[in-house]
């Protein structure tokens, strides 16, 4: 095997291999050879066809066989011996593969840049607690309880999210409606649970009132017959029922699966400390984040940059085709939009570089018991269809990966937390809303609104770093 560095040049190498012809031709013959001793050839028996027979049927599919196999381990070979670290695929391009002539290829290759994490206990991060007070408590009470609906009789018109107590009777095309019949019937004013125009013609309605409602069913309506049919329905206004917050007392804690309301207050406050320590740390993150972007300087293989700028700007795209853009980037020009999501995109691929390299240098790995839980826990998502969710990820490695990927970096990231020097700052839930709202803020580029690039990485689908 004949290698020539062609070009070396930061992060940038090739190499021109050339593999001489006949021990191309030699490997050829002895798959030949290998594959005849147990090809079942008519009229020879196994291992007695002539090479001329089985070169004219399988030489061919041999050869190509012969030449990926000898291209990819070949420039794995080049790779290794030169210590050399790919930061992707390497591409490779055929020069001459002609049969009886030597077997000559190029390979580029994107290599890793040297990293040098610096001292992580020289760096220093404010971390903030947030002291839950009483007042919080009894406001996510009160929001509980209000989500335990509960109704009562008002003497008054029917308001959306009141419940009317109603009978009535559906006519189509002047006859009775089969199964468009009720009485008793409970319908929440803007459920949206009637065909779609019912229940706004309630509102306004008193108890002992008769109203007819006229509406016309969807053209998706699952009764293929009644498809974009007018209807009327006759209906009697029963009851007016108002909303009514759940009463903070013991028989809500015991709806809530508790013992009393002391123990409700108590799992409040916990759930709560539990929810502002989980925001606690992603800031933690983020601000971690910003100081290793500002510790490291190093150089980034544009092939990364450029794959990464790529799925962002996909994913940009997509958003603005569902309506879900980020209004501030109506008012730029394509080449603004993508200077800046490249300078994220630039950002995630150091980012993303650096808390790989920590890992590796520390054997920070996922055990298969952490992956376990993952996979388990994803599945949970998919109710009734679990086993396919793990049968998938067990065919499917880059899916695997995926998933294995923030659970690595979680932990990088925890094992960086444990060396950096953080001083913490007990603060208030509007303290804390105030000082993440800040660093938004302060994240922003220069004359940009708070939200922007805030908003630009939500919109992105941002990743590590941009969380």
């Amino acid at each position: 095997m004949q290698v020539t560095e062609t070009l070396n040049d930061g992060l940038k190498r090739e190499f021109k291999i050339v593999l001489p012809a006949e021990d191309i031709e030699r490997k050829i013959n002895d798959k030949l050879k290998e594959f005849g001793a147990t090809a079942r050839i008519p009229g020879f028996r196994p291992g007695k066809a002539p090479m001329t027979l089985l070169k004219g049927r399988f030489g061919d599919a041999v050869r190509g066989e012969v030449l990926q196999d000898a291209v990819n381990t070949s420039s794995t070979q080049t790779i290794a011996e030169r210590g050399l670290r790919p930061a992707m695929q390497p591409h490779v391009a055929i020069v001459s593969a002609e049969p009886g002539a030597d077997l000559a290829f190029t390979i580029a290759v994107e290599v890793l840049p040297e990293i040098k994490p610096v001292d992580f206990r020289t760096l220093s991060l404010e971390r903030l607690e947030v002291a839950v007070a009483d007042g919080d408590v009894e406001t996510e009470l009160g929001r509980r309880a209000a989500s335990m609906r509960q109704t009562e009789p008002v003497s008054r018109a029917a308001a959306k999210d009141d419940v009317v107590v109603i009978d009535f009777t559906g006519i189509v095309d002047g006859k009775e409606l089969p199964g468009g019949k009720g009485e008793g019937y409970h319908l929440a004013l803007g459920g949206n649970s009637f065909i779609p125009g019912f229940e706004d013609q309630l509102i306004g309605a008193s108890a002992g009132e008769a109203r007819t409602v006229d509406v016309t069913f969807p053209e998706s309506y699952s009764n293929k017959d009644l498809q974009s049919k007018k209807a009327r329905f006759e209906v009697a206004v029963k009851e007016v029922r108002g909303p009514k917050a759940a009463a903070i007392d013991d028989e809500l804690a015991k709806a809530m699966g508790l013992e009393n309301l002391d123990a409700l207050k108590a799992a409040v406050r916990k759930d709560l400390e539990s929810a502002y320590a989980m925001l606690a740390r992603s800031r933690a993150k983020r601000k971690l984040f910003d100081t290793l972007t500002e510790a490291h300087d190093f150089p980034l293989p544009p092939g990364m940059i450029d794959m990464e700028f790529e799925g962002i700007w996909r994913q940009l795209q997509q958003d603005k085709a569902a309506g879900r853009g980020d209004p501030e980037d109506s008012a730029k020009s394509e080449d603004e939009l993508k200077a800046e999501y490249r300078r994220i995109a630039e950002r995630r691929v150091r980012l993303g570089l650096l808390l790989s390299e920590v890992g590796r240098a520390n054997k920070i790995s996922v055990s298969a018991d952490e992956m376990s839980k993952a996979l388990a826990a994803e599945a949970r998502r998919y109710p009734g269809n679990e086993r396919q969710v793990m049968e998938f990820y067990g065919k499917n490695p880059a899916a695997a990966d995926a998933l294995r990927a923030p659970l690595l970096e979680d932990k990088v990231v925890d094992y960086i937390l444990e060396l950096v020097q953080i001083s913490k700052r007990a603060v208030t839930a509007e303290e804390f809303a105030k000082a993440d709202t800040d660093d938004i803020a302060a994240a922003a580029p220069p004359g940009k609104g708070g939200a922007g690039k805030a908003g630009k990485r939500k919109s992105a689908k941002a990743k590590t770093g941009d969380a």
